[in-house]
């Protein structure tokens, strides 16, 4: 646990130092080369600094461990994290909109080729970093890291249309073509767009995963295959994987043989927990309820929902 937290840590602060160094960069560039597009392109990095800060804030409060008011962990910090962070971006996407379209009422001029390479540039460290933390991210099942890492993809898309938008300008002031200085404005329009739809998809996952997602059956069969595996466990009547951040918590109804002492049942319950504990690092905790096996009744699907309703399962 320890090690996934240093890991992650360490890539928030790779994020922050490097947006900060982009973002002062890009904007003193910007504002030299009178570029519109990369001047917005600078407040897309300055806004994925306050990103990297939630990410690492959520990193560590989802590691803290189980309390009274929290006894399932802490692990949605990292949604809620991700979650702030599309906020972020859907702010910043109307601000880098707002200035762009404003510009376009503006006297306008080409900006110098200074810009150009600014934005190239701006490319290739995004890029990196995105491959960076999506990799990390995907290997410790970090959700926030992997919204991070979208948001330097987005940078990307971004500091690309600047890049179009700014070549076109000088192009235009070069060769005296009026309205190929409005590319400039237009790519700023174009990288709101971006930011947008990035921020979206951000948010529709990160709450997804916030309201209590359970595992798909097709998810689960591993989890079966094991449990069933266990001396004892006669059949599977129920079970429940739910993601709760990183990792997950399992809730599984059995049937023993209902013959055997309350303490074999027991012990029947405990070995089903330590089995999915050993097998599956994602699973960070495990409920087992035993039940006397009876051939009258089917707990999966339809059947399970009508006893419940009949309280025939406790």
């Amino acid at each position: 646990m320890d090690n996934r937290l240093a890991k992650a840590q360490f890539a928030a602060w790779v994020g922050i130092v490097g947006n900060v160094a982009l973002a002062g960069a890009k904007l003193v560039i910007g504002w030299m080369a009178k570029s519109q597009a990369l001047i917005a392109d600078a407040v897309h990095s300055a806004s994925d600094v306050v990103g990297s800060v939630a990410v690492l804030i959520g990193l560590r409060a989802a590691e803290r461990p189980p309390d009274e008011d929290h006894p399932y962990g802490h692990g949605k910090a990292e949604s809620v994290a991700a979650i702030i962070v599309s906020v972020l971006l859907a702010l910043v996407g109307f601000e880098i909109g707002s200035a762009s379209v404003e510009s376009l009422f503006t006297p306008l001029e080409a900006p110098g080729m200074i810009a150009v390479w600014a934005a190239v540039g701006s490319m290739i460290l995004k890029e990196w970093m995105f491959r960076y933390k999506y990799h990390l991210g995907k290997q410790l099942n970090s959700q926030s890291l992997i919204a991070n890492a979208y948001e330097h993809r987005s940078d990307v898309f971004s500091s690309f249309a600047a890049l179009i938008g700014i070549g076109g300008a000088i192009l235009g002031g070069r060769y005296d073509i009026p309205w190929l200085l409005y590319l400039d404005p237009i790519a700023g329009i174009f990288v709101s767009g971006l930011v947008l739809l990035m921020a979206y998809n951000i948010m529709k996952e990160s709450i997804h995963s916030t309201l209590d997602h359970v595992l798909h059956e097709e998810e689960t069969l591993d989890l079966r295959r094991a449990i069933e595996a266990v001396p004892g466990v006669i059949r599977i009547d129920s079970l429940r994987a739910r993601e709760h951040g990183h990792y997950q918590i399992v809730d599984v109804k059995v049937s023993v043989n209902p013959q055997i002492t309350v303490e074999q049942g027991h012990r029947i319950g405990k070995q089903v927990k330590q089995t999915l504990l050993k097998e599956f690092p994602a699973i960070r905790d495990v409920f087992v309820h035993i039940n006397p096996y009876d051939t009258a009744f089917v707990y999966d699907g339809a059947e399970a929902q009508e006893e419940r309703q009949q309280n025939l399962i406790p």
